[in-house]
């Protein structure tokens, strides 16, 4: 107990900080979002800002959208990084080569990352030029529609190529603290390869697997930059609907923003409480 309180009184100056910040940030965007705006001559808070967006035709598929973008490259991601971790954890030749590839996208920033995609996989890019140039096609706009596409195909790419190294690290840092002796006395009591997996390695991965993919579906949901360089002009996904709005040069728009900004934030915060809860129940079921 003693060395818990230690450990608070050393964090505070920047729990106090980081805390002020936040909690200011969301009390003048929610005064906002209730169209509390002394400056635009909006002083009598309401609830005017929520009823236009949910009346905008449109903002249904924006929301129906951006939970697809996050739900499906969360899910693809987290099906590739346990795969991955996996192999990883193995020794092969070549393994340090391996992990070194999978890492190394962690440091290049999601925009790029996004300017990239566009450069390459999209109708006027590299890989449409080429397969003109071989004959493939009779001319780029036949190339696969991959970005700017309805499907968001292209920014899930991003989001899976990216986020994937996340989980991995997280999982690979997991199965270094598991060790392999729990495999080794299930195998020695005659489960298979896929039994110990499915039956003892797996549920002891869940916690790390679904805290990881839970962070990932929050950020893919409330990012606007990718979807931003590389979604479709209609329907665009939420959090960029939110930024349009919040850039309009009409201040007017304002309250909608921020209405629309917690309505994200809401959404991802109500995911993060479902995993802990989930998490929670987890362990003490198995205590």
């Amino acid at each position: 107990m003693p060395d818990r309180r230690h450990i608070l009184l050393l964090l505070a100056p920047a729990l106090i900080v980081l805390g002020g910040l936040f909690l200011t940030g969301l009390g003048l965007t929610l005064l906002r979002s209730f169209r509390y705006f002394p400056a635009l001559g909006l002083t009598q808070p309401d609830l005017a800002a929520y009823a236009a967006i949910l009346t905008t035709p449109g903002f249904l598929k924006s929301l129906a959208l951006s939970l697809w973008i996050a739900a499906t490259s969360t899910l693809i991601a987290a099906a590739l990084a346990l795969g991955a971790a996996l192999v990883l954890r193995q020794t092969f030749p070549g393994r340090a080569f391996v992990s070194f590839l999978v890492q190394l996208n962690l440091t290049i920033p999601h925009i790029v990352g996004a300017i990239g995609i566009l450069y390459l996989f999209s109708q006027s890019g590299s890989f449409a030029r080429l397969a003109y140039a071989a004959g493939l096609i009779s001319g780029p706009q036949d190339f696969p529609a991959l970005t700017q596409d309805p499907f968001a195909i292209g920014i899930i790419l991003l989001y899976v190529w990216k986020e994937l190294p996340f989980i991995t690290l997280i999982l690979l840092a997991n199965l270094q603290t598991l060790g392999e002796d729990h495999e080794a006395v299930a195998r020695s009591l005659g489960a298979s390869r896929w039994q110990t997996f499915r039956h003892v390695l797996l549920p002891m991965l869940m916690p790390g697997l679904a805290s990881a993919s839970g962070l990932v579906f929050a950020f893919a949901f409330g990012a606007y930059e990718v979807p931003l360089v590389l979604g479709a002009y209609s329907p665009k996904a939420l959090p960029v609907l939110a930024w349009q709005a919040w850039t309009d040069t009409d201040l007017a728009t304002r309250p909608e923003a921020m209405a629309m900004a917690v309505v994200i934030a809401l959404i991802g915060l109500l995911l993060l409480a479902l995993v802990a809860r989930t998490l929670n129940r987890g362990e003490r079921d198995a205590r």
